[in-house]
Order: C-alpha cells, then structure tokens, then sequence
C-alpha cells in the first residue's frame, strides 16, 4: 500500500492555499484557495480536518473533498483547535467589555462538530494556553481556572468533575497516550520556600505523598515541560529572568528530569549558559539539548541522565527529531544564520550541512524525508518566502511572496503514527532543479584583542569544538563508565593546567605569553618571589582584558585591578633592572 501524500497549508495576506507534496508542489484540486487574508487556520490531530478563520467566518472541510463539514459566524476569530478524536471545535477570540457589560462576553467557544451546537461559552483572557487540554481518547479534558485545575470527563463541560487545588497552580502539562492519564503541574516558590513540580495520576490527587513525583528547586520564575511519548518522564527547564552573576541576559536555566515511577535527577550540562532547546527522541528512551554561550554545544542523554553523543559546538540554539526519529536536526535560527546539521542518530554521522538565513519558522514532513522552511512576518517583513528540503540539503521547491504581500504561517498535514515508515538514510543529495546551499567552513569569531596574535590556550576560548566522532578514538560509542572516568580526567586536566600556569614556565623559542620577557633570577630570593608575583598580577590582568574583549561584563573589583596594570609594569621593570 502506497503512503499517503502530505499536504501543506499556506496562509498570508493574499489568502490561504494547501499544496499537495512533496517533492513536486501542486495546489491540491480539492481545496478551492480562499482569497481573503486568514486569521489562522489548523489541521486536526489526524489530519482529515482543515479549518480556518478570514475574517468574516470560520469554515471546517475534509481535507480529502474539500467537503464543508461545518460553518461558525465568527468573524474575530484569531485561534483554532480541534479535539484529538475531531468531536469539538474550540475558537477563542480577544476578550473585549463594554460600558454595557462589564464583565465583557466569553470569548473562548466550544462547538459540537457533528451538530455545530456551542456546548460552552467561557471567559479566557490570555490567549496563552487559552485551549482546554484532552487526553488522546477525549476521556478527560483540562482547564486552569485560577489556583485549580478543573478535570472534565467524555466532553461534559457543564460538570466539573474533578478538581486539584495547589497554591498558585501556574502551569501544567497533561500526558501524551491514552489511560492512565497523567498531568505535570508546576507551582512557583515565594517567600523563600522552593519551587515544585509534581507528576499525578488522575484521579489520584492529594498531598505530595499522592504524587507520582516530585521536585522541587529555586531559582525559577518560570518553567516549561515536556512529556516523552511514552509518558513515563518529563524534562523541565526552569528559568529566571535574570541571572544574578551577570553572565547572561538570558537569565538562568536549569533542566532536571522526573519519571513516574519517582526517579528526579538534574541534568547536568558540561557547558555553563542559557540552555536553549530541549526535545524528547520519539523512541521515548533519550533526549537531545543545546546548550552553553554561543558557540553552543548540543548533547543526547539517557534516561539515566548519562550523555551518549556530544555533537560539540557550533552556531545553533534549536534542535529537532524527525517523526520516526532516524534524523536529528541542529539549527541555527533569529539572530543566527540559519544553519541546519542533519544527524543519523543510529551512526551519529553527519548527512548534510544546508544553511538557510533569515529563517522564522522550521518543520518536519510525516513521511520524514522533507522540511518546511520560511521566512514569515511579523517577525521579518522582507523576503517572505518557504522552502522545501530534501534533509540531503536539496531545495526542492522554493516560493517567494509577490511584492505588497506576506507570509503569515505554514503548516504540515499531520498523520496518525506509522502511516510513513522509517527509510533508510541516505548520504548522497537528492536531484533537484533548485540546488543545495551547503555552508562553507568559517573560523571561529575571535575579538580584536586577540587577533593576530600566536594561538595559545587563553586564545582558544572561543574556537568551535569537535562532534565526538571526529576525536582521535572517537567511532566507538564510550561507554558510560568510560564517560564517567573521561570527565573526571577532564577535571584533573584542567586543575592541572591551572596549577602550571601559576608557575613560571621556562624559557622557550615560543611566543611567550606575558608582554616583558622573563629575566633571570638575581639569587635573592625575595625579589625572586616579588617578580612571581607581579607576574601572576599581570597575567591575571590580561585574562580580564581578554574576557572584556569578548563581551563579558565585568564586576566593579575587576576593573580596578586593571587600573593598576601599569603601576605594576613599572614595579617590575624596576626589581628586573635592579638584578
């Protein structure tokens, strides 16, 4: 049985089209193009439904037909969402009051599909998780009402059916898969006490002997979770708004892991900085981040928080499985140029290295061989335009928006799982009429400062390190004790190279790294040891210098130190002509 052809919706100011592809992209025959802009639109989970908002209506078809299924009158329509089994229709709408009604009027709707009756009308003023959230077998759906999260059952919204009341209850995640339901919920500290997170089963709800899991940590504002497929475990990113140290405008992140049967760990990062992005593997068993000061590196862990491949560093900041979980994508998107690594995660080995700027928005095809890219306002109002790749890196189709006009969203048909098995990878660029765009080999950015200069180890701060196969003795996949003993030697190194380099090195046909050259000892010990000292003062300054150069902010101590670089050359110019 042949698969399935995908679909692609496009929407902007010229009005709404789906395509049928790839590789070749013709407007499907079945979907008449709606010529008025669009104020959304969206697929259901299985992907037979289309629905979309133009201002004057919203409008469900079958996507097979075209077929209208349903029509609503709600023209400020501006979301969409279908329940998972396509039984409701939920549209949301700005919230607005008037003089005449205070209270303005509910603004998040819940329609009937099969009879287009409105089941219930609610209040949502943030459109921010404004949708309720269903269980994959409509069985339960979730809302966050204040301090609770009110559970109803078989889409009964008239009757709350069961409730979890915490303190300040601000954020919760239901479980993918079907029964037993589990719900992540999170509740930010205050007053010194600790922020939690803790897994339920429902409907066993309580206190936190009740929970599934439970953990709980400071320094977080706010945090955002993930379930695996599975639903045996999620990773939670906590962040604040500001970091403290100084180091970052990021603020400061932690990931920590908690499974359902009561396992809690702290992933812990190799590279200090923002951790970026954060995706579960479909197989449900590993999990890849990106993470540190740019260049950031990027790193697939177990479930035992152990790391299996390190990809090392380049410019990237989003990472993405495909649907089968063969391919893995590294990218580089907003303020980066647009790099896209494309990994086999069976061999960890690159397949190709496809560079696409000014990119806003990246997504996976179902069949797991194609790629949508695009450039979308408002975030960038030029050069609106999508792509479609080949994950080889090929352009297979390519569509600019014609001047006076934008491009507001794309979106990929989804499928039920399994429709598109997983192919073997292939290494070799598909054929297409549009090319690849492979980037070119760059050196790593170093500041002003430092250019010119002869490469030593405060030199290297910044350089781009290697993916792990590419390390002498790197084919093998280390084991995790042989991970383990790597980073204890990694440590020892480095407390080595700190103890050396506060001893004076002897003399050598190298560059030396201290801008007066060494002078021999006078015998005197004591102005043996003054000069050491000087020259630990020195070397210090310039490290400082050098971290100042590449954009770090330095405390008010640190700048004074500096102020006395000259003082101290010229204390040392005297003890060396005094020899």
């Amino acid at each position: 049985m042949a698969s399935p052809v995908p679909h692609l919706a496009v929407c902007g100011s010229d009005g709404t089209l789906i395509l049928r592809g790839p590789p070749h992209c013709d407007e499907s025959p079945a979907f008449q193009r709606e010529t008025r802009p669009s104020k959304c639109m969206t697929f259901s989970r299985d992907g037979t439904l289309f629905g979309w908002c133009n201002g004057q209506k919203v409008s469900v078809v079958k996507v097979s037909d075209g077929s209208v299924v349903m029509t609503f009158d709600l023209p400020k329509t501006t979301l969409l969402q279908f329940s998972p089994l396509n039984t409701v229709l939920a549209t949301w709408q700005p919230y607005t009051k008037s003089q005449k009604e205070a209270q303005g009027e509910p603004n998040l709707q819940l329609w009937s599909l099969a009879s287009g009756a409105l089941l219930k009308a609610l209040y949502q003023k943030n459109a921010e998780s404004c949708f309720p959230s269903w269980s994959e077998d409509e069985h339960i759906a979730v809302r966050r009402v204040n301090n609770e999260l009110h559970f109803f059952e078989k889409n009964d919204f008239n009757t709350i059916a069961n409730k979890l009341h915490m303190q300040k209850v601000s954020n919760f995640v239901l479980s993918p898969g079907g029964q037993p339901v589990k719900v992540a919920v999170y509740v930010p500290g205050s007053k010194g006490t600790p922020s939690f997170v803790r897994l339920y089963q429902y409907p066993l709800f309580g206190d936190s002997t009740a929970a599934l899991a439970n953990k709980s940590f400071f320094k977080a504002d706010h945090v955002s979770m993930l379930w695996n497929r599975k639903a045996t475990a999620v990773l939670v990113t906590a962040s604040t708004d500001v970091d403290k140290t100084g180091a970052s405008y990021y603020g400061e992140q932690t990931l920590h892991y908690l499974a359902v049967n009561g396992e809690s760990a702290v992933v812990q990062l190799p590279k200090s900085g923002p951790i970026y992005d954060v995706a579960w593997s479909p197989n449900s068993s590993e999990f890849c981040v990106v993470y540190g000061f740019m260049p950031a590196k990027a790193t697939v862990f177990n479930l035992k928080c152990d790391p299996v491949f390190d990809f090392g560093t380049g410019p990237r900041n989003a990472v993405y499985y495909s649907p089968q979980g063969h391919i893995l994508v590294l990218a580089g998107f907003g303020n980066l140029r647009g790099q896209m690594e494309m990994w086999d995660t069976k061999k960890y080995k690159q397949v190709s290295k496809p560079q696409v700027p000014d990119s806003t928005h990246f997504s996976w095809c179902p069949d797991g061989e194609h790629i949508v890219t695009a450039t979308c306002a408002p975030r960038l109002r030029v050069g609106n335009c999508y792509k479609i790749w080949h994950y080889t890196g090929t352009v297979l189709w390519k569509q600019e928006m014609p001047a006076g006009t934008e491009l507001w969203q794309v979106l990929w048909q989804p499928f039920p799982p399994g429709c598109f098995p997983e192919r073997p990878i292939c290494y070799q660029a598909a054929q297409g009429e549009l090319g690849s765009t492979e980037t070119k080999p760059s050196q790593a950015y170093r500041p002003p400062a430092l250019r010119n200069q002869p490469p030593t180890a405060s030199t290297k701060l910044h350089e781009d390190e290697p993916p792990q196969n590419m390390l002498p003795g790197g084919d093998k996949q280390p084991s995790k004790t042989a991970l383990k003993n790597q980073r204890k030697r990694e440590a020892k190194k480095a407390a080595k190279q700190e103890t050396k380099q506060e001893t004076p090195e002897p003399q050598s046909n190298s560059a030396p790294t201290n801008r007066i050259p060494s002078a021999p000892s006078g015998g005197d010990p004591e102005i043996d040891k003054k000069i050491k000292n000087l020259k630990k003062k020195l070397k210090a300054i310039d490290e400082l210098k050098e971290q100042q150069a590449s954009g770090k902010t330095l405390q008010k101590n640190q700048m004074e130190k500096m102020q006395k670089e000259e003082q101290l050359l010229k204390e040392l110019e005297e003890l060396e002509l005094g020899l």
